[in-house]
C-alpha cells in the first residue's frame, strides 16, 4: 500500500488539492476522508493508530487527534475506551436511524427498523434530468429506482420513491430491500460498501392524490408532509435521492437544532 503524506513543508503548503490556508488538522482530516471512501476502512472496522497515523502523514499525534475528533463529532469515526477508533456504521444502535426523523405523538422513538416494508417495485431505469442532476449523474445513465411503504404497527406511513446510481448499487433486488433484517442504509454498507454519511431535505405540505392515498389508506386530500431527501457518502458524492409522503395524524416530524 502506498502510504500517503503530506510535503515536508506541510505547515505553510496545503495537501495536493487543498488551499494553502486550510489548517494542517483540516488537511490530515481531508487525506482520512479520501482513505475511507476509497474503501481502505470499511465500515465497523478499526482504524490505524494515532501514532501509525502521525507516522503515514508525517505530523504530530496531536494533529492527527484533532483530525479524527472532528471525524468523530461528524458521526464518521467512533472512539471506544481502550479498543481504539472505528469507521461508524448504520449498524451502530446510536446513529442506525438517524435520518429518519419522524416520532410518535406520544414521544417514544421511532426506528426504520420495526417498520414492515412493502416494496412495490424495484428496477433499473435510465436517470431523467431532475433526477441525474440531483445524484451527479449524466441524462440516461442507470439508476435503480424502488418504490416501498413502510409502516408501523400495521399502518401505512410512509409512501417512498428511491434512486439510486446504477453502477453503484448493480444487482439490488427487491427481495434484499424487503428482507435485509436492519435499517436500508446498513444493508447498502454491507452489500454494496456504501456509507451515507449525511443527508439534505426539502420539506413541504402536500395533499394526498387518489393512488397516494389508497396506498396510505388514507382519503384522498388528505393532509401529507412530502420530504425530499438526497443523502451523501464522503467527499459529498450523492447516493441517494428519496422522495417520501409522510402520514402525521398520529406521528410528526422532528429535529434538532443546534
Amino acid at each position: 500500500m502506498a502510504t500517503s503524506s503530506l510535503p515536508d513543508d506541510s505547515t505553510d503548503h496545503a495537501a495536493q488539492g487543498t488551499p494553502a490556508f486550510s489548517p494542517l488538522y483540516r488537511q490530515i482530516k481531508g487525506l482520512l476522508l479520501q482513505s475511507l471512501q476509497a474503501g481502505e476502512w470499511k465500515p465497523g472496522e478499526t482504524i490505524p493508530s494515532e501514532m501509525e497515523l502521525a507516522a503515514r502523514f508525517r505530523v504530530s499525534q496531536g494533529t492527527v487527534r484533532k483530525a479524527i475528533d472532528e471525524l468523530a463529532a461528524d458521526n464518521l469515526l467512533v472512539r471506544r475506551q481502550g479498543k481504539g477508533t472505528f469507521v461508524a456504521t448504520h449498524a451502530e444502535q446510536h446513529v442506525q436511524y438517524r435520518f429518519l426523523k419522524l416520532v410518535p405523538d406520544s414521544g417514544a422513538n421511532v426506528a426504520e427498523g420495526p417498520a414492515q416494508r412493502r416494496i412495490l417495485d424495484c428496477r433499473r431505469s435510465r436517470a431523467t434530468g431532475d433526477i441525474a442532476r440531483l445524484l451527479g449523474l449524466r441524462s440516461g445513465d442507470a439508476a435503480i429506482q424502488v418504490r416501498r411503504v413502510l409502516s408501523f404497527e400495521g399502518t401505512p406511513t410512509i409512501l417512498e420513491d428511491l434512486w439510486l446510481p446504477g453502477t453503484a448499487f448493480k444487482g439490488l433486488t427487491a427481495e434484499q430491500m424487503a428482507d435485509y433484517p436492519g435499517p436500508t442504509y446498513a444493508m447498502f454498507e454491507v452489500e454494496f460498501g456504501v456509507r451515507m454519511v449525511r443527508a439534505e431535505e426539502k420539506i413541504r405540505a402536500v395533499a394526498a392524490d387518489a393512488q397516494q392515498a389508497a396506498l396510505l389508506e388514507v382519503p384522498a386530500g388528505s393532509p401529507l408532509l412530502s420530504v425530499e431527501r438526497v443523502a451523501y457518502t464522503y467527499n459529498g458524492v450523492p447516493m441517494e435521492l428519496r422522495r417520501g409522503l409522510y402520514r402525521t395524524d398520529s406521528r410528526h416530524y422532528r429535529n434538532e437544532l443546534s
